[in-house]
C-alpha cells in the first residue's frame, strides 16, 4: 500500500478574525489534503517586511497522498475559498490566510511555482518557532541542520507571543480509542484490508491482517472447489485462530486500540457456502470449540459492496486465482454475512453500504466512512 508523504505547513493570518481564519484553514486542509498529525501553538507576531497588523501564525504536520505540486494547488484554492485576494503588485501584503509548504520530509523541489524547503524559512522566526513545536528534530535537507538549531541561530529579532487558545485538530472528531478491538469485515474485494490499513495508520492502532496469501489451498480451491473446500476451510480456521489468539494476547503499550481486516467468524460463514452438509456439521463443531476461547471485537464493521463493484475491485487488484470468481459465489457470501450479522444480538455491528463510495481515491468518502464507523 502506498504510504503518504509528511509535509510541514506554515499558516498565517492578519486580517479579520485571525484565529478563526486559521481554524477554517485547518478544517479545509483536513478535508481536502490529508491527515493532520500535529498542530503547534498559535503565536502572535509582528508583520515581517512591511507595516501592518500583527499576524497569528502556526504550523501543522500533514500526511498526504497528494504530490507536492498538487498539494500546493490545493492550498492555493483553500486560500481563495477563505477570501484571500492576491494583489498583482510585488512585495508583502496583509492577508486573510497564508499557507506555505515549509518541508516535505527530506525532499527538495524547485519549480517555477514550488520551492521546498521554503527558501526563507531559516530567516523567519514566525516560521521556525511554531515549526519547532512540532518538528524540532527535523533536518533542513539543504542546510543539514535541525529545526531547533535553525531557531537558535535565527537572526530575526521579532518577538513572538504564544496565545492561550489552541487550534482544534479535526481528526479528533473521530474517536476510535473508545474501542479496544475493531474488526473490519466484507466480501472479497470490498476494501476491508485497505480500510484497516488506513485507520491503523491515521489513528495509531495495532494492525492485524489476515494471512491468506501463503495458503497453498486457495489457488487450488478456485480451480476445483469441491475437492479443496474442506482442507482450505480447515487451514483458514487454524490460521485465524492462531493469529487472533497470538496477536490479541500481545499488548502494545504504544498503540491506542486494535483493528483487524477480518473476524474469525468469517470461517463459519464461508464454510457454510463452500462445504457439503456433512462436512459443514463436522466443521461447525470444531469451530465452536475454538471460538469460545477467542476474544470478540467491541465493534464489528461490515462493508457492504454490490456485486458489480466487487468484481471491478477484484479485477483491479489482479490476483490470478480470483479472476474467475462468479457473481453467484459473491452474492452467496454477501447473503451469508448479512444473515449472520442480523441474527447477532450480542454483537455491536455496523453494516455500512459503500456501493457508491470510493474511500481509497476520494478523501470525502473516507471521512464519511470514518464518521459512520465512529458514530460521530
Amino acid at each position: 500500500m502506498i504510504k503518504p508523504r509528511t509535509f510541514h505547513i506554515a499558516l498565517g493570518s492578519n486580517k479579520g478574525d485571525k484565529f478563526k481564519n486559521l481554524q477554517n484553514a485547518v478544517d479545509l486542509i483536513h478535508v481536502r489534503a490529508g491527515n493532520i498529525k500535529l498542530i503547534s501553538k498559535v503565536y502572535k507576531s509582528p508583520a515581517f517586511g512591511f507595516e501592518s497588523d500583527d499576524f497569528f501564525n502556526a504550523c501543522l504536520v500533514l500526511e498526504s497522498y497528494l504530490e507536492p505540486q498538487k498539494l500546493l494547488e490545493t492550498l492555493l484554492v483553500i486560500e481563495t475559498d477563505l477570501g484571500r485576494v492576491r494583489e498583482k503588485s510585488e512585495g508583502y501584503e496583509a492577508r486573510i490566510i497564508d499557507l506555505d509548504i515549509v518541508l516535505a520530509e527530506d525532499a527538495i523541489f524547485e519549480t517555477e511555482t514550488l520551492q521546498v524547503p521554503h527558501p526563507e524559512m531559516e530567516k523567519r522566526m514566525f516560521v521556525l518557532l511554531p515549526l519547532n513545536d512540532v518538528a524540532s528534530k527535523m533536518k533542513h535537507p539543504k542546510l543539514n541542520k535541525e529545526v531547533s538549531v535553525l531557531l537558535a541561530e535565527c537572526e530575526d529579532e521579532s518577538v513572538l507571543e504564544s496565545i492561550n487558545i489552541w487550534l482544534k485538530n479535526p481528526r479528533k472528531a473521530f474517536n476510535f480509542s473508545k474501542y479496544n478491538y475493531i474488526a473490519i469485515e466484507g466480501n472479497i474485494g470490498a476494501g476491508k484490508t485497505s480500510l484497516a490499513n488506513k485507520i491503523a495508520h491515521d489513528y495509531n492502532a495495532k494492525l492485524i491482517l489476515e494471512r491468506f496469501a501463503d495458503n497453498p489451498f486457495l489457488p487450488k480451491f478456485y480451480k476445483d472447489a469441491s475437492r479443496y473446500a474442506f482442507p482450505l476451510e480447515m487451514s483458514f480456521l487454524a490460521e485465524r485462530y492462531q493469529q487472533i489468539s497470538d496477536d490479541l494476547s500481545q499488548l502494545d503499550l504504544f498503540k491506542d486500540f486494535i483493528v483487524s481486516d477480518y473476524d474469525v467468524f468469517k470461517s463459519l460463514i464461508f464454510s457454510k457456502i463452500t462445504l457439503q452438509e456433512d462436512e459443514f456439521k463436522l466443521y461447525r463443531k470444531l469451530f465452536y470449540l475454538m471460538y469460545k476461547e477467542i476474544a470478540k471485537p467491541d465493534l464489528y464493521v461490515y462493508l457492504y459492496q454490490n456485486t458489480e463493484k466487487l468484481q471491478e475491485n477484484i479485477k483491479k487488484r489482479g490476483r490470478d486465482y480470483e479472476q474467475n470468481i462468479d457473481n453467484d459465489y459473491l452474492e452467496k457470501i454477501n447473503t451469508g454475512y448479512l444473515e449472520f450479522l442480523k441474527s447477532q444480538s450480542d454483537f455491536n455491528v455496523k453494516i455500512i453500504d459503500i456501493s457508491d463510495k470510493d474511500f481509497i481515491e476520494n478523501r470525502l468518502d473516507y471521512l464519511w466512512l470514518l464518521g459512520e464507523i465512529s458514530g460521530e
